[in-house]
């Protein structure tokens, strides 16, 4: 179980017990059969998008709601698109809490919306579970606790196993920087040195997300002399550099990618691997079929939703937000 989460689902449920009873803002209004208001916002659409999370806790509260939710109240999920763009995710999060009066906001995953929005939840009391924490401010505030490790101490455990596991050399990083990333990115590159003594052979900061041809970067790469590469992309993205690196007829490249790129359709689109190609799972493993991730599974397959890292998060954030929620005596509010 993930302490991160189990520990701000008890934060959450502990914050809305000390408030229970109260006449101020959450959505729930002062009827036993108000809808319970709960938001999130999520870059679905843009370079780089997070659809899952948002869908796979959408999954989540349809299933509560039609097994008769808490006591007869359903849940009211609004899910809103920030297409990566500030303005829309600063907006978004306003609309969610101050016009719909939300008791929380759970599965989100966007780009920028956590280190945007994180004095604003402070200021408003409310407390948000990301089904995928992506951004800086996702880790550093009392009101934000994502589902997931985060892409950092991933980046950082994926350099450890490529150098310390496989006994790789001539490391190469390339990074897609969304907002205010980039440091912390170069923080979770120090900290793999700090502890092996290693450095990259070089680092390139200037990939994109969602670029048409990856081929200029990985070309570069190939030039570089780098034997393997560490790479944060989303999936459609990783896909791409692998073909891109398979036009090359670069095959002896080994690739370590991060959480994000754990999907089945990830592994389906790719006919050659190089070297090998190692992505960490934050949570369980779903590539074979297991007794942990059968609920999840099944929901996800009979909504259609996507078997990835994302949904996961999503699901488990909307799963422990539903336990909190059971735990609670009294009106639900913030």
């Amino acid at each position: 179980m993930n302490k991160r989460i189990t520990a701000a689902a008890a934060l959450l449920a502990a914050g809305m017990l000390a408030l229970a009873g109260c006449s101020g803002d959450g959505g729930s209004g002062s009827g036993s059969s108000d809808p319970i208001v709960v938001g999130s916002v999520n870059t679905i659409s843009g370079p780089a998008t997070f659809p899952e999370a948002s869908q796979a806790a959408k999954a989540v509260f349809d299933k509560f709601n039609a097994d008769g939710g808490l006591n007869g109240r359903k849940i009211d999920y609004k899910a809103l698109d920030d297409k990566g763009d500030p303005a829309t995710a600063t907006a978004n999060a306003r609309e969610i809490v101050g016009s719909d009066n939300a008791v929380a906001m759970i599965g989100s995953a966007s780009l920028i919306e956590c280190d945007l929005n994180k004095k604003y939840y402070e200021q408003e009391g409310i407390l948000s579970i990301p089904g995928i924490g992506v951004d800086t401010g996702c880790f550093d505030s009392k009101s934000i606790s994502p589902a997931n490790v985060g892409p950092y101490n991933d980046m950082t455990l994926t350099l450890l196993y490529g150098s310390e596991q496989l006994k790789l050399d001539n490391i190469c990083v390339l990074l897609e920087i969304a907002g205010s990333t980039r440091p912390t990115y170069q923080a979770a590159i120090d900290k793999w040195t700090k502890i092996t003594g290693k450095k990259p052979l070089y680092v390139d900061d200037t990939v994109p997300y969602g670029a048409s041809d990856y081929t200029p970067y990985i070309v570069k790469a190939k030039q570089a002399g780098c034997k393997a590469l560490a790479i944060n992309p989303v999936e459609p993205d990783a896909i791409g550099q692998v073909k891109a690196a398979n036009a090359q007829g670069w095959n002896d490249v080994t690739w370590l990618y991060l959480t994000s790129v754990y999907s089945e359709n990830f592994a389906k689109a790719i006919d050659n691997a190089g070297a090998g190609i190692y992505v960490p799972a934050e949570f369980y493993p779903f590539t074979e079929e297991n007794d942990v991730n059968k609920d999840w599974r099944d929901l996800m397959t009979k909504n259609n939703i996507p078997l990835t890292s994302f949904s996961q998060g999503g699901y488990l954030a909307a799963t422990y937000f539903i336990e909190a929620l059971k735990s609670v005596k009294g009106d639900i509010t913030r």
